[in-house]
């Protein structure tokens, strides 16, 4: 089944959060893994903090959604994540985004992500990856990356990320 999950970084060494992101996913039995590029975008929401480097990364798992889950919070606590309130600046933040057609809502977890459809750090970086990906209730990544306004978001360092590299 195809997952895809957000990352971004805003603390640190932004780059370095994003790459042990990608090698721990791979790490952590997501396989075939396509990366965006990186993107450099502004904060939305939350205290005044630094700007963001958010990429996309797809791939194939046999995983469930919770057990995506599990995987992503434990890359954010290697990277030391500390969450204090709601969109604060992070070393790393890892959405689960979707996985394949599952649609779920529990307290801790909702796929698909229930913003990514509207987010265009989300959509730019996903749409070069995969433009195809059907997110549930929602449409193509294509079509709602066409659709989305893209003030804020902006090519970031042009570093590979590792992975089976741009789509």
């Amino acid at each position: 089944m195809r997952a895809a999950f957000g990352l971004g970084s805003n603390l640190g060494d932004r780059v370095g959060h994003l790459r042990a992101a990608v090698t721990g996913l791979a790490a952590g039995g997501v396989d075939n893994i396509a990366v965006s590029r990186i993107y450099e975008t502004d904060p939305v929401g939350g205290p005044a903090q630094p700007d963001y480097l958010n990429a996309v990364a797809v791939g194939d798992t046999t995983l469930a959604a919770t057990e995506l889950l599990g995987l992503a919070r434990s890359l954010e606590s290697t990277a030391q994540r500390v969450r204090t309130v709601r969109n604060a600046p992070r070393t790393l933040d890892v959405d689960l985004l979707a996985v394949g057609d599952v649609e779920m809502a529990t307290e801790q977890l909702t796929v698909p992500h229930p913003r990514a459809h509207e987010r265009a750090f989300v959509l730019v970086p996903w749409a070069e990856v995969d433009p195809s990906f059907v997110v549930p209730g929602h449409g193509t990544v294509a079509e709602l990356a066409a659709a989305v306004e893209r003030e804020g978001v902006r090519p970031g360092p042009a570093v590979d990320l590792g992975g089976g590299g741009h789509g």
